[in-house]
């Protein structure tokens, strides 16, 4: 049986504290005299509705105190349903209730059975509104295999990645090193119509100036000293596919023209050719650098920059995506595992706060990085911020309320193991230490059902 909803009822009277208590009696009621009771028990017991009297001591003429109360009650909990008591003929400090925040008001003298629908009606707005939150919460991870995104700015990426992979339109990447814009460039063309056909990768800054031309091109036999064969070139090798310039703000001035002109027409001339090769291919480009700037320090061609980003897709950084780092840890602590005989099988709660508080300035690469270190290195079964590297940077979480602390970090947790395991509640279970039928009431409790598979 589901506990009753709770209400606050903030009044000084004792005579309308006893009547009001005994008029909402198929509620678990709460009651307070004073600012301070009222706080407490709201930061204790979170009522989804507070039926506070604007006449508080010590200015129980006035309303200063009642203002100054609900202020309070709904910098602690802004979605708190505070429905407020004036007197009679008092609709101006009603208004200005309203205005800070209360969600209604109502005069005395009190009428029960009005002030009744008005609580009902609260509780069900409240209600409604913890299911948005709920379902916004729950519609955490990635629609796109391989890329995890529990944090909006990420989960953006995600579905703009869904909207421009079926185009034909050319893709830029913008992102720190580490963020992952090869991946993304693989989501782009893993959901468009070239999945069938060859994604074909270059690094752009790795290969030296003058071998670059070649690799992006091909070349004719003869062409120059060792072209012992015609060797078509990786945007010929991508043809109907998908073709990944990576690093594309540090390709060489002489061959962006080159390129430039491949983009327009459509056609390649291999090194020490003549003959005009028409290839279908769709390009994507990623760069960590600002090229704006390069533009300016004429780096950077402009008609190629317009050429390459008909579509921009900007990469936060890891330290920007709040409980990213915890999931994407497990997944890559998973794959570790799987290649070492020993391996841990999870991480100490301060290792879970370092790698949240860690700032991550090699982003997703450097958290793999140590990550597969740690597993290798560590002793114990489970991994530790000393492991990580992290041993500094555990500290506590800097929250004055430890209920919401406790639920927050629970519900994230059960969250990111359903998350990690996409849906299966057996792994999610292992992965979060505890039982399936424990696993089912914290699902249960944070209203996750809809999250899992069996």
């Amino acid at each position: 049986m589901s506990a009753p909803p709770r209400i606050l009822i903030v009044e000084d009277d004792l005579g309308l504290r006893k009547q009001l208590k005994w008029c909402f009696d198929d509620y678990e009621v709460l009651l307070a005299g004073t600012r301070a009771e009222a706080v407490a028990s709201v930061r204790r017991h979170e009522p989804a509705v507070v039926l506070q009297d604007l006449g508080l001591p010590p200015d129980a003429a006035g309303v200063t105190e009642g203002l100054a109360t609900l202020q309070e009650i709904l910098a602690i909990a802004p979605e708190t349903k505070v429905i407020v008591v004036t007197g009679n003929a008092d609709r101006d400090n009603a208004v200005r209730a309203v205005a800070l925040g209360a969600y209604d008001f109502y005069s005395k003298p009190v009428d029960t059975d009005v002030l009744k629908l008005i609580v009902v009606r609260a509780f069900n707005i409240a209600s409604l509104e913890a299911e948005n939150r709920r379902l916004r919460e729950t519609s955490s991870t990635s629609s796109l295999a391989g890329i995890i995104a529990t944090e909006a700015s990420m989960q953006s990426v995600c579905r703009q990645v869904e909207k421009v992979a079926p185009t034909n339109a050319s893709v830029l990447v913008l992102g720190e090193s580490g963020t992952g814009k090869e991946l993304i460039a693989r989501a782009v063309h893993d959901y468009s119509e070239r999945r069938v056909k060859p994604f074909v990768a270059i690094n752009c800054a790795a290969i030296p100036e003058q071998l670059l031309e070649s690799e992006l091109f091909g070349y004719e036999k003869g062409a120059y000293t060792g072209a012992v064969r015609q060797t078509p070139g990786r945007i010929e090798k991508a043809s109907g596919g998908t073709l990944f310039l990576d690093e594309i703000g540090d390709m060489p001035l002489s061959l962006q023209a080159k390129l430039l002109r491949f983009l327009q027409d459509r056609v390649i001339e291999r090194v020490g050719g003549r003959q005009e090769i028409s290839v279908d291919v769709r390009v994507v480009c990623a760069t960590n650098q600002d090229l704006q700037a390069l533009i300016a320090a004429q780096r950077f061609r402009e008609d190629l920059y317009y050429r390459i980003c008909e579509v921009t897709l900007n990469l936060p950084p890891l330290r920007a995506r709040p409980g990213d780092a915890v999931v994407l840890a497990q997944a890559a602590l998973q794959r570790v595992a799987a290649t070492l005989p020993r391996a841990p099988r999870g991480f100490t709660a301060e290792a879970l706060v370092a790698m949240q508080r860690h700032d991550w300035p090699g982003n997703v690469r450097e958290l793999e990085n140590k990550v597969k270190a740690a597993a290798i290195m560590s002793v114990g079964t489970l991994i530790t911020a000393e492991d990580l590297g992290l041993g500094g940077n555990s500290g506590q979480f800097a929250m004055l309320n430890l209920k919401a602390v406790r639920t927050q970090a629970e519900r994230q947790a059960v969250m990111q193991a359903l998350a990690l395991a996409q849906g299966n509640v057996t792994q999610a279970a292992e992965l979060l230490g505890v039982t399936r039928p424990t696993l089912y009431d914290l699902m249960d409790k944070y209203g996750c059902r809809g999250a899992s598979s069996e």
